[in-house]
């Protein structure tokens, strides 16, 4: 099972279909991508001397050839490391470390914020489009690499709570499964339909690339390489059918915007990543018809552990329709959830958990950590950290993160990264990080602070460090943080008293 011979199949079968397209204009057809990323293959494999299993990291900007390497790199044996091409080079560079990367194929001005902190594993440090990159095409076409369905396909990164990122092993079993699902109970695709992708093809936007290529979908790269409404709705305009996975702050903004389109050719606005305000869902369905869907699932079950359906966001005459919208839906098909006690035993319907998920979906472990694997997968399921309840229906509702996981536009931010960064300032002599709910991000980044450092020299060691989107957008000080009898910082409570101040 090698998730390479899905887009080999369309290449063969339709050689003039279109694949990919940058803005309005198709790039690659099934053929002519299938072609490039089997030469591609052929260079890593011949070129650069990379084995069946060896890592390749992608920390690019979405681009059409992103499908080129990510194909090639599965044609060849090889697993993925795509990184999200929004992180500091310092964090690029301990994923390429801790992955034991080879070679990493990188975006304009990346390629230049990776080299100094590139580690000495990696042999080959390759700009996308530049000489050396198209280089590489000039080499024979390879038959795909045997793969089997537990081989490792993609490495997908995800913050821990250490600060460190965790490398998910996610096999080509767990990424055609979670395909099928999405194909089965989220968004049904047909020849010719399209995704549009204006978030990260790194994380889940590009989870949902291997279905439209198994169903001769085209993949849509807005021009811009930015979220615009403006450019998005043109999109719209252009492809027929088309679906596109957001953060619940994208399809805000779109719905905030005064630009129209012809909605008759949005097939499904798919969100994830944090969960939508019902008010929010509510003025996203006045304006865009039943053509929204939601799904909950975590790196460690890509994308899949429950969806809320098109049908059942739309269907305003259920009683409980409301309660529904205020849900993350039910399991998918493919997945066993159930909400634990203590002693990872289900709870009866309307208790409180935490969430546990099984199935062929979820990861084999975690990268080089077993004794993270051990505490993740204990007892046959993914131990989440989140907590939820089941109704008697079984629609499954999120009642609270553990791990104090921020989640500000889509992106998952852990607030022990930010809070040790904040820490290296001398004048800083203690610090805790919450998230502080808001209407456009979902939840906005506050350091609370003992000590006197200004708040500019806050900023400038965070953007040395981290993420531009993980520093704190607001800095409050105080004379001493919340604690209980064992000397433990009490982040409810500090979230309490952040609510006060407003």
């Amino acid at each position: 099972m090698n998730l390479a011979s899905w887009l080999t199949r369309s290449g063969l079968s339709h050689p003039h279909t279109p694949a990919a397209a940058l803005g309005s204009r198709v790039v690659m057809t099934y053929g002519q991508l299938a072609t490039r990323a089997a030469k591609l293959a052929g260079a890593l494999r011949d070129k650069l001397k990379l084995n069946p299993g060896d890592r390749v990291a992608i920390a690019a900007k979405n681009s059409p050839d992103y499908l080129t390497m990510l194909y090639a790199v599965w044609h060849a044996g090889c697993a993925a490391v795509p990184a999200n091409a929004k992180l500091h080079g310092a964090e690029l560079g301990y994923i390429l470390e801790h992955s034991g990367a080879r070679v990493c194929f990188a975006s304009k001005g990346l390629d230049a914020d990776i080299a100094p902190h590139a580690p000495s594993s990696i042999e080959r440090l390759i700009l996308i489009g530049s000489a050396e990159y198209e280089a590489l095409f000039d080499a024979d076409v390879i038959d795909i690499a045997a793969r089997t369905g537990d081989d490792l396909a993609w490495l997908f990164y995800t913050s821990g709570t250490t600060g460190r990122p965790k490398g998910a092993m996610l096999t080509h079993r767990n990424v055609a499964v979670a395909s099928y699902a999405y194909g089965a109970e989220v968004d049904p695709v047909s020849p010719g339909d399209a995704i549009l992708h204006a978030a990260p093809m790194s994380h889940g936007s590009g989870l949902y690339i291997m279905q439209h290529v198994a169903r001769l979908g085209v993949q849509v790269v807005p021009e811009s390489g930015a979220f615009e409404p403006d450019e998005i709705f043109a999109l719209f305009d252009r492809w027929p059918n088309t679906s596109m996975f957001a953060a619940p702050t994208m399809i805000k903004r779109l719905v905030d915007s005064e630009t129209s389109c012809n909605v008759g050719n949005i097939r499904t606005l798919v969100w994830g990543g944090a969960p939508m305000y019902v008010e929010d869902c509510l003025k996203a369905l006045d304006r865009f018809g039943p053509r929204l869907a939601q799904i909950y699932g975590q790196g460690e079950s890509p994308m899949t552990i429950t969806t809320l359906t098109r049908q059942d966001i739309a269907d305003r005459d259920h009683p409980r329709w409301r309660e529904r919208l205020a849900s993350a839906g039910k399991p998918y098909a493919c997945v066993d959830v159930i909400v634990a006690g203590a002693d990872g035993e289900a709870l009866p319907v309307g208790e409180t958990g935490e969430i546990l998920v099984g199935g062929d979906v979820v990861m084999a472990g975690y990268w080089r950590n077993e004794a993270a694997t051990a505490a993740a997968l204990g007892g046959g399921y993914l131990h989440t950290g989140d907590v939820g309840a089941f109704d008697a229906e079984g629609y499954l509702t999120l009642k609270d993160r553990s791990k104090d996981l921020i989640i500000s536009g889509g992106s998952n931010i852990y607030p022990r990264e930010v809070e040790e960064v904040l820490l290296t300032h001398a004048a800083v002599r203690e610090v805790s990080v919450i998230g502080r709910p808001d209407a456009e991000w979902g939840e906005a980044v506050v350091a609370y602070v003992v000590g006197d450092a200004p708040a500019s020299e806050l900023d400038a060691l965070c953007l040395s460090h981290i993420a531009r989107f993980k520093r704190p957008k607001d800095y409050v000080f105080v004379d001493a943080l919340p604690k209980n009898n064992y000397g433990k910082i009490l982040k409810t409570e500090l979230r309490t008293l952040d609510a006060r101040r407003k």
